[in-house]
């Protein structure tokens, strides 16, 4: 069952990249592997000349804040609301809650956007956003990101009435911004590990926006997402490690190599199991998150351990099974951790 759901993500994601391709086929005499990639800034600049002439439309804003990356997170800190608070839910404090953390986030990502322009000019994947294409100007975006994240630090302090969740909210904008995307992105291999504390702070935001603490619950949640993140990152990193490697990323695969970054995901997913097996053993969550846990994360370092084995084009496919499968056990996961959150007596 596994198997056929992660084959049917795989078809869809074939799909979608390859009517991504079409789309961005004008762009490609400035991706690096083209043969024209020797023109570097003075392609990039006719290629925004050329799309700063499409009008700009709210998907293209909307776009800008990467729905992928806000829903993803929304489903954890939902996950980390819910448990900390038992089934015993204010509903209105719940809506501020995920309101606020979704605009904190969504400012993070654009300012993301701002700082990775030049970078994303040079990725196939990325070459066609609307700020590297010339849709959007820099000045646009950045202030769009500054008020996105204003608004949303607001709502967590006014709207859901919490110090904790509105500092922890400014502490991982901060380390997002300007610690991964500004410095660690593009000087050090270990970018992931340091913008794995800032991805692993949304359950925690839902978290102690109804504790008012950060206890082991907190912890324990921060430590689930925080663990999942490096693996499932790099999982792209190897499908995609030439054009990380043409974008100047010191990615850990592009630095050293398929084989060290396979060593550093295993230990990221073993890791995973026990964490996951604390969250019931604490009293956080039920058996049936720990049956479910505990058989997807065993099959996660299965398939981990598999990919030592797997070369050329073999690697990428498995690459592309582990960053799927990890999507779907994040999913899952929160899920059954809202689902089997231990009621309050």
């Amino acid at each position: 069952m596994i198997n056929v759901f992660i084959n049917q993500l795989a078809r869809k994601l074939d799909i979608e990249e390859g009517n991504n391709l079409e789309n961005q086929a004008s762009y490609e005499s400035i991706s690096a592997g083209s043969p024209q990639g020797s023109l570097g800034n003075e392609a990039i600049d006719a290629a925004n000349k050329t799309s700063s002439a499409e009008p700009v439309t709210l998907k293209d804003f909307y776009r800008l804040v990467k729905p992928g990356i806000i829903y993803s997170n929304l489903m954890t800190a939902f996950a980390g609301y819910w448990v900390a608070a038992h089934w015993d839910v204010s509903w209105m404090h719940l809506i501020m809650t995920m309101l606020g953390t979704a605009l904190v986030m969504a400012g993070g990502t654009v300012l993301n956007n701002y700082l990775d322009r030049e970078m994303d000019a040079k990725m196939e994947r990325t070459q066609n956003r609307a700020l590297p294409s010339g849709r959007l100007g820099p000045n646009v975006v950045l202030w769009y990101g500054i008020i996105l994240g204003t608004i949303g630090l607001a709502v967590l302090y006014f709207g859901a009435h919490s110090p904790l969740a509105t500092l922890i909210g400014l502490i991982g904008l901060f380390l997002y911004v300007w610690l991964y995307t500004a410095w660690f992105k593009r000087t050090s291999v270990w970018s992931t590990f340091v913008g794995a504390f800032s991805g692993a702070t949304p359950p925690v935001i839902g978290y102690c926006a109804v504790t008012g603490t950060v206890d082991l619950g907190a912890i324990l949640v921060f430590l689930f997402l925080f663990l999942w993140q490096p693996p499932h990152f790099w999982a792209l990193g190897i499908r995609r490690m030439e054009e990380y490697r043409a974008a100047g990323f010191p990615l850990l695969p592009v630095v050293k190599g398929s084989y060290v970054t396979k060593i550093s995901m295993v230990r990221y997913v073993v890791l995973l199991v026990p964490v996951t097996v604390m969250l019931t053993a604490y009293g956080y969550v039920g058996y049936l998150f720990l049956a479910g846990s505990t058989i997807l994360g065993l099959i996660w370092v299965f398939m981990s351990v598999k990919g030592f084995k797997a070369t050329g084009e073999a690697e990428v496919q498995w690459a592309k099974r582990m960053f799927l499968f990890s999507i779907m056990y994040l999913t899952l996961l929160s899920i059954l951790m809202v689902i089997d959150t231990v009621k309050i007596s």
